[in-house]
């Protein structure tokens, strides 16, 4: 009993003393959380602010189209899908025989176009010396067309006189008679000097206007430079580029991708037999909101992930450019804001990220991948 009387006034005691404790424990909580808020404060106003993050971000890149520029049969096929390839290697072969075929006619055609143009220098001394020829002609029928007419005058006079002196009988019928043949052969001699001098004029015309068409074909121009010739040689040329292109290479390093080509297929102009894909040469399209654009700039420096490696592996890139419209704007079916139960959605604007070379060949990205992508706005790189 006296035991149990002493201890029963220490008890309110004790229970004072933890309630100064308690206080303190609070007091101190209290402090670390007000602590925390305006360090978490400070963090984001002097740090986290400056960073604008998506995990909207795809990898992607600009594939190579592969189409061949004539039509034919395939006769090769060099590469499957998946494999690398370098630019110039050969993908496809078509079969080459039509285009061989057509750059011999060309070069032919060539030849005979050289040949002709020659021809035509040749000829052009020829023509000169055939309109000295024809004006030898001209001048010796004004000769002869002279001649007829001072015979044609003296059988004239001399059949007048005949023809007066019959009257008194001092000229015999004869003599006239043969006066009178005189003057028509005479006359006849005549017009046959007035033809022969038109035919010889003509003569000349004609080899003067072949001499002026054989220097048009060749006026200011040379062997080369002819326009025969570069018509002939502008065809054959583009029929060496034809059976060149019946070899089709790689545009450029990469992936092949979507092979739809095969053996013995028959291709058009433009048909699609498979992608490259420069691998090499990757890009990010993020899309952010568009609340998250204000401070975003071209050259600003960006920290992305990719899921296929996790956070292990980080790369670094530069803003390159914006879309020119949101996403929504560029869609298949977009959207129709102009009706009575419009809600507005926060639009999402696609910025393409450059990413380094070096650290694209170590971590090789592929098209599609899915990445995280963070924009430190403070400035450019």
């Amino acid at each position: 009993m006296s035991q149990n009387t002493i201890d029963t006034p220490n008890a309110p005691a004790s229970s004072n003393n933890k309630e100064p404790r308690r206080n303190k424990l609070l007091l101190a909580l209290g402090g670390v959380v007000c602590t925390a808020a305006v360090a978490s404060a400070a963090y984001w106003f002097l740090y986290g602010s400056h960073f604008v993050s998506t995990d909207n971000a795809y990898a992607a890149v600009e594939v190579a189209q592969v189409t061949p520029s004539i039509g034919g049969t395939i006769a090769e096929v060099h590469v499957t899908d998946t494999q690398a390839v370098k630019k110039g290697d050969v993908l496809v072969v078509i079969d080459p025989t039509d285009a061989k075929l057509t750059l011999a006619q060309a070069e032919a055609t060539l030849g005979s176009a050289i040949r002709r143009v020659k021809g035509y220098v040749a000829n052009d001394g020829g023509l000169a010396a055939q309109i000295a020829a024809r004006e030898a002609d001209e001048k010796r029928a004004a000769a002869q067309l002279a001649s007829a007419k001072s015979d044609f005058e003296r059988a004239k006079i001399d059949l007048q006189r005949r023809e007066a002196l019959s009257t008194s009988g001092s000229v015999s019928g004869d003599e006239l008679t043969r006066a009178q043949n005189s003057f028509a052969a005479a006359q006849a001699n005549l017009t046959v000097a007035q033809a022969a001098i038109a035919q010889a004029r003509a003569n000349r015309n004609t080899a003067i206007g072949s001499k002026e068409i054989n220097a048009a074909l060749i006026a200011n121009t040379t062997e080369e430079t002819n326009p025969e010739v570069a018509v002939a040689r502008a065809r054959r040329d583009q029929a060496a580029v034809d059976l060149e292109r019946t070899v089709v290479r790689a545009p450029v390093d990469g992936v092949v991708a979507k092979r739809q080509v095969q053996l013995g297929q028959r291709v058009q102009p433009g048909a699609p037999l498979l992608t490259v894909v420069p691998v090499h040469e990757m890009h990010v399209d993020a899309n952010f909101k568009e609340v998250q654009l204000e401070k975003v700039r071209v050259g600003q420096p960006v920290t992305l992930t990719a899921d296929i490696y996790g956070s292990s592996v980080s790369y670094h890139g530069t803003v390159e450019g914006f879309s020119g419209g949101s996403g929504a704007a560029f869609a298949a079916i977009p959207a129709q804001n102009a009706t009575g139960n419009w809600i507005k959605v926060v639009q999402r604007v696609p910025v393409r990220i450059k990413l380094d070379p070096e650290q694209l060949s170590k971590n090789p990205l592929k098209v599609g991948l899915s990445m995280t992508a963070k924009i430190d706005t403070r400035g450019k790189s």
